[in-house]
C-alpha cells in the first residue's frame, strides 16, 4: 500500500489544505478498507482489525493505545493550544453473513462479512486522523479517535466507556454510511436520530395434556396468542400518534407434537422507541398485559426485560457545526433526513456529551442493496467524502 502523505505546517486556505490531504490519501484509505473487508471479525474478536488500526495510527505519528474495551483502539491528537476535547468514533465489527458480492477483495472468512460498512467507517476515521494530525498546529484542544468493537452486539461502547474513553471529553462525532443517500451527499437528522433498543423474553407456563382434551390442560399457546395481540394495542392505543414506538415478537416456540398441548411457550421480542419516556410506557404495558392474561387464562408468566441503548440525541449546536463545515468544504450537499428505528450504542456516548452522528451517502449508481445484505457494496468514494466532512467539522470546532 502507498504511504500516507501529510501537509506539515498547515499553511494556507484550510479548505484547499484539507482537500489536498484527502485527495492525496484517498487511494491508500480505500486499500485499507479493502484489507479490513477481506478479514472481517465479529464483536470482541476484532484483534486483526485493531492491530491494523494501531499500525496505521503509529504510521501517522498518532499516539495510540490498544485493548480498550477489550479489543478497541484509541488514538490521541494533541493540539498546539489548550481547548476542548472532541471524540470521533468509528465502529469496527462485522456480521455473521456469508458474503456473495463476488468482489476481488471479498471476505476470506466463511460466514463473516462487513455487511454494515464498518470497514468504511474505520477507514474514514483513520483518514480524519491523517488530516487532523497534519493540522494539529492549528488545533485548540485535542482529538480522541475511538475505534470501537462490538457495535452490532450493542456492547462495545459500554465497555470502552468503562475503560475511561470519556474522561475529559467535551463533545463527540460519529458517522454511518447510508446506501439510501447518493454518494457525495449527507443526511442530517435533528434531535432524536434513532430509537432505543430494548429486549424482552416471556415464558408462559401452562399444564400439558392431550390435544383432544384441552379442558384437562392449561394451554400456554392460546395464552401466548392473546398476549401477542394485546401487546400490539400498546402502540395503537397508548402511544401518541405523532410519536414512534414499535413492539415486535420475533420468536415464539412451544411444543413438538401436533397432538400434545405443551406445558410452556417461550417468546422473544424487541421494543424500539424514539422518545425516551415511551420506554417506561412500553415495559409497563407488557408487564400489565401479561399479568392480566395470566389471571384470565390460568397460566403463569415469567418476564425478563432488558434495557439496551437509548436513542441518539443529535445536539443542535453540533448539527450546526457540521452543517457549516460541510457547506464550507463541499457546498450544498447536506439534506434533512428521517430518523431511524434502529438501535446504536453511540447513544451511550451521546448521553454523556453533546454529540452528532452524520449519515454519509454510500449509494452506488445502479445498485439498490442495503446494509446487512450478503451483496451489500457501498460506494468507496464515501470514505473521502466522510473524511472531508468530519475533518472540517473538527477543524471548525477546535480551530481559532
Amino acid at each position: 500500500m502507498a504511504d500516507i502523505t501529510t501537509a506539515a505546517g498547515g499553511v494556507g486556505d484550510i479548505t484547499s489544505i484539507i482537500a489536498d490531504i484527502v485527495a492525496g490519501n484517498e487511494r491508500r484509505f480505500i486499500e485499507i478498507r479493502r484489507e479490513l473487508h477481506q478479514y472481517p471479525e465479529l464483536a470482541f474478536e476484532e484483534t486483526r482489525t485493531a492491530a491494523l488500526v494501531a499500525e496505521i495510527l503509529t504510521e501517522l505519528g498518532i499516539e495510540n493505545r490498544s485493548g480498550i474495551g477489550r479489543t478497541g483502539v484509541v488514538g490521541s491528537i494533541y493540539g498546539a493550544r489548550p481547548g476542548p476535547t472532541l471524540l470521533i468514533r468509528a465502529d469496527m465489527d462485522a456480521l455473521p453473513i456469508q458474503e456473495e458480492t463476488g468482489l476481488p477483495f471479498a471476505s476470506k472468512i466463511p460466514n463473516r462479512m462487513h455487511a454494515c460498512g464498518h470497514d468504511i467507517h474505520t477507514a474514514t476515521v483513520l483518514g480524519v486522523g491523517a488530516v487532523l494530525n497534519s493540522l494539529r498546529d492549528r488545533i485548540e484542544g485535542n482529538v480522541r479517535l475511538v475505534f470501537q468493537p462490538a457495535e452490532e452486539a450493542i456492547g462495545g461502547a459500554a465497555e470502552m466507556i468503562a475503560d475511561g474513553i470519556m474522561e475529559g471529553v467535551d463533545m463527540a462525532l460519529s458517522l454511518h454510511n447510508r446506501p439510501e443517500i447518493p454518494v457525495g451527499q449527507f443526511g442530517i437528522v435533528h434531535g432524536y436520530a434513532n430509537s432505543s433498543s430494548d429486549a424482552f423474553d416471556i415464558v408462559i407456563h401452562g399444564k400439558t395434556g392431550h390435544a383432544a382434551r384441552p379442558y384437562a390442560a392449561v394451554d400456554p399457546i392460546v395464552a401466548a396468542a392473546q398476549i401477542i395481540n394485546q401487546i400490539q394495542t400498546i402502540v395503537s392505543r397508548e402511544v401518541r400518534a405523532l410519536d414512534s414506538c414499535v413492539v415486535t415478537i420475533g420468536s415464539i416456540h412451544a411444543g413438538n407434537a401436533r397432538n400434545v398441548i405443551p406445558d410452556r411457550c417461550e417468546m422473544k421480542g424487541t421494543v424500539r422507541c424514539r422518545q425516551p419516556e415511551l420506554r417506561d410506557l412500553a415495559e409497563e404495558g407488557i408487564r400489565r398485559i401479561c399479568e392480566g392474561i395470566s389471571k384470565s387464562m390460568r397460566v403463569d408468566c415469567e418476564i425478563l426485560y432488558r434495557r439496551g441503548t437509548p436513542p441518539i440525541f443529535n445536539d443542535a449546536r453540533m448539527v450546526r457545526h457540521t452543517l457549516d463545515a460541510i457547506h464550507a468544504q463541499l457546498g450544498d450537499v447536506a439534506i434533512d433526513y428521517e430518523p431511524s428505528m434502529g438501535g446504536e450504542d453511540f447513544a451511550l456516548i451521546a448521553a454523556l456529551v453533546p454529540s452528532f452522528r452524520l449519515l454519509v451517502g454510500s449509494s452506488q449508481p445502479g445498485r439498490s442493496d442495503k446494509v446487512h445484505s450478503s451483496v451489500y457494496q457501498p460506494d468507496e468514494r464515501a470514505i473521502a467524502f466522510g473524511t472531508l466532512a468530519l475533518a472540517r467539522t473538527a477543524i471548525n470546532v477546535l480551530c481559532a
